[in-house]
């Protein structure tokens, strides 16, 4: 498997989380974002969204990050990101799409540089904007973990799907500051994931492209 990937995309973030949680070897293929390298013809050709992630396996290339979870869920079972049961598994499924849907677009670099350059946003006002999102969605998670959380995970005994959504975006969260006491459920859940092998490996700074 190759993984286009850039170190601090939070989407590919949670996808080298995913793969590390089931135990499969990839190469990863760095896509500078900062450099704008996702703007290329040639990678153009592998993503016409011009995007990370994309997963290249078997001749197919699969972009957006939330199908490629779900294809790895479904190719190898065995290690599985959700739980066995109906609603638990739409519960972990609706905790992503937390971050995944309504947190993560509208605080991506791409969003960030339209602010700057179409609203003259400087990075303060950007900084403003991203933790305003963040915070709002953390809320709403927070209050969806209570009751079902058990402080190490998302949901259930083991990492899985939510987790590897949740992770990412905390570490976003940290870059720009917000205030982390206010969540202490996703505090806890991100303590202790940190500890465990498949989610340090996928840390940003632990990536070939790290700067």
């Amino acid at each position: 498997m190759k993984l286009y990937s850039y170190y601090r995309s939070s989407a590919a973030y949670r996808v080298r989380i995913a793969l590390n949680l089931k135990g499969i070897d990839y190469e990863q293929v760095a896509v500078n974002l900062l450099n704008e390298e996702e703007m290329s013809d040639d990678y153009a050709a592998v993503n016409p969204q011009n995007m990370v992630p994309v997963l290249e396996h078997d001749g197919q290339l699969f972009f957006q990050s939330m199908a490629i979870l779900e294809y790895l869920e479904e190719l190898y079972p065995d290690t599985a990101l959700l739980p066995e049961d109906t609603v638990s598994r739409a519960r972990v499924r609706a905790l992503a799409n937390i971050v995944a849907c309504d947190i993560h677009p509208l605080n991506n670099l791409r969003m960030l540089k339209y602010l700057g350059k179409n609203f003259d946003a400087d990075a303060e006002q950007k900084n403003q904007w991203y933790r305003y999102w963040i915070e709002l969605g953390f809320s709403a998670f927070e209050v969806q973990l209570k009751g079902r959380s058990n402080g190490l995970f998302c949901e259930g005994e083991k990492a899985g799907m939510a987790d590897a959504l949740l992770i990412p975006q905390v570490y976003n969260a940290r870059r720009f500051d917000v205030d982390m006491t206010a969540y202490p459920l996703i505090s806890s859940i991100e303590l202790h994931c940190l500890t465990l092998d498949p989610f340090k490996q996928a840390i940003p700074e632990n990536q070939p492209d790290a700067k």
